[in-house]
């Protein structure tokens, strides 16, 4: 018997907005009877949407205001204090959910969430992971746009956080730890990488090493940091590959009657391809760091998609990430070998 857990979902958030979000959390609630939905957002569009709907489990907490997909994190942070997304957030610091998921302005979720849950004893910034396939199943990769620059202490919690999410939710003892970099070369790489590379050398983390772009999706990798600037980067180069390669196929297959025939022959092959690379699966981007659990949908994500997002805060609270992280951070951080190397 799963623990009973409560999840605030920003309705009003992403480009799609309620119309995704309800349907999403209908799906859910639907498969998981341990769980509670709060809709957080207009309430008479969120109504015409649940329809003849069971309401059980369900609620709504009604909004004034919405944050924009394109609106400055400031001003949203001072001026939207009603706004779906601050009022979700509100809710897991006052008790009433355990998690909030939205898929609203990145810059806006990131700043509110810390400015009203603050970040956990011991880390000086929060960090946004999110899984990629790969070779052996998948990577989790952070910081992916929250922090552009970086110090090798940001860098060694952000290992440590990784580290701590994917023992917890993918249940690995020792994940595999590496550090994003131009080479594996101990003399390659500036010097914020040089110097987190030794203080995770000297750790209790199961670190690898230095690892490639191309280690992210073909090593036997469980976690790959490095700041928000080259990890964002690095993340949307790997969406447009597969945009490239899954548009290239199906025009390939489309250019005449004999390559139609050959994507017949090849059709459970390219099921299997779509699905592998099929961004829904992995949508769901964690605010590590926080005394809070948040999650991130891709702000185009259909219901599919968002409904994931919705099963990765619930893992994090069967996990209790937070605390997880806390003790784990302030563990390495108090180390002699980490005093030492620092």
């Amino acid at each position: 018997m799963k623990q009973r857990c409560t999840i605030a979902l920003d309705a009003m958030g992403g480009d799609h907005g309620p119309e995704v979000v309800v349907p999403a959390a209908l799906r859910y609630l639907a498969e998981n009877p341990h769980a509670d939905l709060i809709l957080v957002g207009n309430e008479a569009r969120i109504e015409s949407l649940i329809g003849n709907a069971s309401r059980e489990r369900l609620r709504i907490r009604p909004t004034t205001q919405e944050v924009a997909m394109d609106e400055s994190p400031s001003k949203a942070l001072r001026g939207k204090k009603d706004s779906s997304m601050r009022v979700a957030i509100d809710l897991v610091k006052d008790g009433e959910a355990q998690a909030c998921v939205s898929a609203g302005n990145t810059g806006a979720l990131m700043a509110t969430a810390r400015f009203v849950l603050k970040t956990l004893p011991h880390v000086d910034r929060p960090a946004i992971c999110t899984a990629v396939p790969s070779l052996h199943g998948h990577t989790h990769m952070l910081d992916l746009g929250a922090n552009v620059d970086c110090t090798a202490e940001h860098l060694f919690q952000f290992a440590v956080m990784g580290s701590e999410l994917v023992s917890a939710v993918d249940g690995i003892e020792k994940p595999r730890v590496g550090l994003l970099n131009i080479g594996q070369e101990e003399i390659k790489g500036n010097e914020q990488v040089k110097q987190a590379h030794e203080l995770l050398s000297r750790s209790g983390i199961n670190y690898i090493g230095y690892v490639e772009g191309d280690g992210i999706f073909i090593e036997d990798i469980d976690v790959v940091v490095s700041d928000g600037f080259v990890g964002n980067v690095a993340l949307k180069c790997s969406e447009g590959v597969a945009k490239f390669v899954r548009h290239t196929l199906t025009s390939q297959f489309k250019r005449a009657w004999y390559t139609r025939l050959a994507a017949l022959a090849a059709l459970p092959i390219l099921k299997s391809f779509k699905r592998t690379v099929d961004p829904r699966r992995y949508n769901g981007a964690s605010l590590l760091g926080l005394r809070g659990i948040v999650v991130k949908s891709h702000g185009g994500a259909d219901e599919i998609a968002f409904e994931n997002a919705i099963y990765i805060a619930e893992k994090e609270i069967l996990a209790n990430i937070p605390q997880r992280i806390g003790e784990q951070v302030g563990r390495h951080l108090g180390s002699e070998q980490y005093r030492e190397t620092a």
